[in-house]
Order: structure tokens, then sequence, then C-alpha cells
């Protein structure tokens, strides 16, 4: 990107060390290093440094593809020369060495791989580590199998102000090694960022690059920009402080912000345990999709339009919790808020997303915590596949998700529901006759829709028959008694624990994969509803 794309694209910052301007040395931008990976083509990534002075030549080298010669300017940061330069469209493969040459002297980036570049980000279950999930030992020893994975860990800390540039790093760029992946529980790298790519990898058999950038128990509005807080009206927006790590927008400033330069291919997230229950869980229906909005504005315009304006998001709907399956809010409601209250992705809403059903996966046993369950590979594996449905567009993986009620038909006169999946094209696999939940309502009943939804009563809905692509259900002891009542509202898994371990209602036959949460209020909502009287 050329001077002035830099000037029009990104944030005037002031980036103080002890009181004054920073003034750093001939060097490249603190996340480029030896071992990483760039974005491969067909997209075009930017390489950008420092200088010590404004105006001066830079020449980049990249060995087997010429060079690129660049001229040093202010930036973003007063007083501060930068440089910057966008490569030429380079395939999957290297290595290769690149080297910077000005008259202070050269400096050198080795063995860069060309490839795909993926964040990872979230809170405590994104950056718990390879060394703390099920089958460490095998994983750390199977990690040097994967050289073509490379791996790069932000370090903790937020920023009051947007960063131009990373605060510090915790691990560079770096090789698969039983050191460098699994280390140990506190330096090594995010065990769901890890096993998505070595499972993406066995498919794409390509280079990729992985930044784990996560901070446990955070909540999304410290990683969303002060203009995603005031759009869905989060009253915290301004409130900033960098000692906090839960305070608005700081780790977006600290933690994310700083790659808006670099291409990148997509992102995955898994966090929302810090927002259930808190003052704006409830607005996560909002925060959510509008950060997803606002990091792919963000990286498109900054990158030079290399980044896709729509790149993929992958994102992990929240496991159990608490071994207790009378709780009902919290988890529950951050589940359907993940889907932007769709129940499924992609959707209207949250185009090009794509997420991984882990409801079923309780770890009540954890010595983590049961919020923090070890089985990472089940998780990773359903966001792999789902991965590669949506963000590599390989879509015979699709029929692989977990089953979406299709239509509901309800017979009045004997009491019966029947929920029909994916159009009848999945095979349905049963595996309980529980989880579902039904309310009734008055057929004169005169409240407002609003007051209604509120002060639903749930009652046990029994499973009485069920075959390859439906279940049927009979409530006539509970909404036609007495015999002025409707159903109004059909849930299903609404628990923070719904299940044992894989023991949910319903799943995908040929992939194992469950269904996902969902709750439907007929009674505003007709839509994939029959109703026969």
């Amino acid at each position: 990107m050329g001077r002035a794309g830099w000037i029009v694209l990104l944030v005037v910052l002031v980036v103080s060390v002890e009181g004054t301007t920073a003034v750093k040395p001939f060097s490249f931008a603190s996340y480029y290093g030896d071992h990483m990976v760039l974005q491969k083509a067909p997209q075009r990534t930017t390489i950008w440094g420092y200088a010590s002075k404004e105006g001066e030549t830079i020449t980049l080298t990249i060995s087997g593809k010429g060079q690129v010669n660049t001229t040093s300017f202010i930036g973003p940061i007063p007083s501060t020369p930068v440089w910057s330069v966008q490569l030429p469209a380079i395939d999957a493969g290297g290595p290769y060495n690149i080297t910077a040459t000005s008259s202070e002297g050269s400096i050198n980036l080795t063995d860069v791989l060309f490839g795909d570049v993926w964040i990872c980000s979230g809170q405590s279950n994104m950056q718990f580590t390879l060394s703390m999930a099920f089958n460490a030992t095998e994983e750390e020893a199977e990690a040097v199998n994967y050289p073509n994975i490379r791996v790069f860990t932000v370090a903790l800390g937020g920023s009051p102000v947007e960063e131009y540039d990373l605060l510090n790093i915790s691990q560079p760029w770096s090789v698969p090694s039983a050191d460098t992946v699994a280390g140990s529980d506190v330096s090594g790298f995010s065990a769901v960022c890890w096993l998505y790519v070595k499972y993406l990898s066995s498919h794409l058999k390509y280079p990729i690059g992985l930044i784990a950038s996560s901070y446990g128990g955070t909540r999304v509005e410290a990683w969303s920009a002060p203009n995603v807080l005031k759009k869905c009206g989060v009253s915290e927006a301004r409130k900033m402080s960098s000692v906090n790590p839960n305070a608005a927008s700081v780790l977006w400033n600290a933690m994310m912000r700083p790659f808006v330069n670099m291409t990148v291919y997509g992102a995955l997230w898994y966090q929302g345990e810090a927002n259930a229950g808190s003052p704006t869980m409830n607005q996560y229906n909002c925060t959510f999709p509008a950060m997803i909005d606002d990091w792919r504005d963000r990286f498109h315009q900054a990158s030079g339009g290399q980044t896709d304006p729509v790149f993929p998001f992958g994102f992990v709907q929240l496991a159990p919790w608490r071994d207790n399956d009378t709780i009902t809010t919290g988890f529950t409601d951050i589940r359907w808020h993940q889907t932007a209250d769709y129940g499924f992705v992609p959707n209207d809403r949250m185009n090009n997303t794509f997420m991984a059903v882990a409801l079923d996966l309780p770890d009540f046993t954890s010595p983590f915590t049961g919020i923090h369950p070890r089985d990472k590979q089940d998780v990773s594996m359903r966001l792999c596949t789902a991965g590669l449905a949506v963000a590599y567009n390989q879509t015979e993986f699709s029929k692989f998700n977990g089953p979406l009620p299709s239509l509901i038909t309800i017979w009045v006169a004997d009491g019966t529901i029947e929920i029909d999946y994916d159009n009848k094209q999945t095979v349905l696999d049963i595996r309980s006759t529980t989880g579902f939940e039904v309310s009734c309502i008055t057929l004169d009943k005169s409240s407002a829709l609003a007051e209604v939804s509120e002060n639903i009563t749930w009652f046990h809905l029994p499973m009485v028959s069920h075959d390859d692509t439906s279940v049927t259900f009979n409530y006539s002891q509970i909404c036609l008694q007495p015999k002025d009542m409707m159903v109004s509202a059909i849930r299903y898994a609404w628990r923070e624990s719904p299940c044992p371990f894989k023991q949910c209602a319903v799943y995908n036959k040929e992939s194992g994969y469950p269904a996902p949460p969902f709750v439907k209020h007929i009674i505003d909502d007709k839509s994939n509803v029959k109703i026969v009287k």
C-alpha cells in the first residue's frame, strides 16, 4: 500500500514511551519474524516496518521473486517514520527469505512460507493450551509432523487507545514441536486453534499460519471497537482502562487492531462464557455479529482491500459448565445469541460464518473446572468440518452438520407434534427421548406478545416415536388440559448442561454431530409451522 493509502486508512495514534514519542530503528513490525506464514495468492500481503528517518529508500527482496522499492514516511505514529510494501501475489509454498535493505543496513526474515493465515481469539477456552487437553502427550509428539503449520502467540495486555503495533509477544513465529506447541499450561499454544488447523491441513495440504490472541475471562465488549458498542447501545462504551482487561475496547486496541494491516484468510472465536449472566448478555445478539462486521471492515480497509471484506469467521457455540440440568439461563441465552437468534449459521445476519456445536461435550471433572472441558479434539474437528464447507466452499462437508428443524407440524385434535429435520434429507440418530419442552397459552390470551414470551412456563414434551428424519411428541396431557389451550412455543436442549457426554437427543447419523439448541415461539412466528386442526 502506498503512502497516501496508509494516511487515509489508518487511524492517527500517539504511542508514547515514558512520555515521549517512540523512535524506532530500521526494523520490521513486531509480528513479522522468521518461520512465519504470509497470506498466499490470489491475495497480496503487506510487509511494513520502521525507519530512523523520513524519506529513506527501502528495497525489499524476496528470494526468487524479485524486489520492490519504497520510501519511508511519517505514518500513523507522529514523528515515527514507517515504510510499507505490498508484495505481489505469491502461490502457496516456500520457504523464502525476505530481505529489507536501507542506508542503515539489512534486516531479514528467513524460512517464510506462503499459505493461509488464521487469527484465533476469545477468552479462556481459546487460550486453553494443548498441554491441558486430553491426549496431550500424543498431541505433543505429533506436532513435529506438521512443519508447514506455524504458530504465533500475542502477550496479554490492554490499551485505552488503538495501538498500531503489538505491545508485547508471548511466542514469536515458531515451527511446531513439543516445546513450541505444547509447552506448559501457561506458555503452550491454543489447543482449539492448533487442532482446528491440524485437521484442516490434511485437506488443504499447504502452509497455514496461526495467530493466537486470546485472554481468559474477558467479555465481547473488550474485543470490540467503540463504534460497535455504540451501535448496540452498550453503555460502557467510554469506560476504558488498560488495567482492566474487561474494560470496553481495550483488547481490541492492543491485541487485535495491530493486525489489520496484515492480510489474513479468516478468524476463529471461542468466547461468551463471561457474557453469560452479565448486564449485557441480551445484547450479545447485537455485539457479537457487529464485532464480526467491524473486524471484517477494518481488516479489509487497512490491508488495501486484500483481506476479504466478508472473511470466514468460525466460532464454538458454548460447551456445558456445571453438572446441573436445571439451569435454563445464561449459557442458553448466549448460545442462541451467538447465532443472532437464528439458531444456526450462516444466516441472513451472519454471512460466511460457521460454528461447532459443543453443548453435548461436558467435562464436569476437569481439573481446570467444568467451564474448561479438556476435549478440544471433538470441538475442533466439528469446527474443521464446518470450516471446510463454509470457509473453503467444499460443500460436500455440509451434509455432516448437526440436523436443523425444517418443519413443525401440530395436530391439534390428538395433541401430536412432529418435527422434521433438514427437509428429510439427513438420517437422524436419536440417542435420548428427553430435551424437548413445550409451553401453552389460552386461546383467548390478550396479553402483549412480549409479555407472553417473558412469562412462559415450560413442560417436558414426551417423545413417543421417531424415524430416520423426524421425531414425534404427544402434548395432549399438557396443552389440551383444559381444552381452551394451544401450543405457544417449543424448545430443545435449553439447559446450561443439557445431557451427558454425546448423549443429547438428536444427531446426524453419518457424522455423529449434534443438533444445536432451538426455541420456536409459534404464537408470533409461524414460519415453518403447519397447524392441522
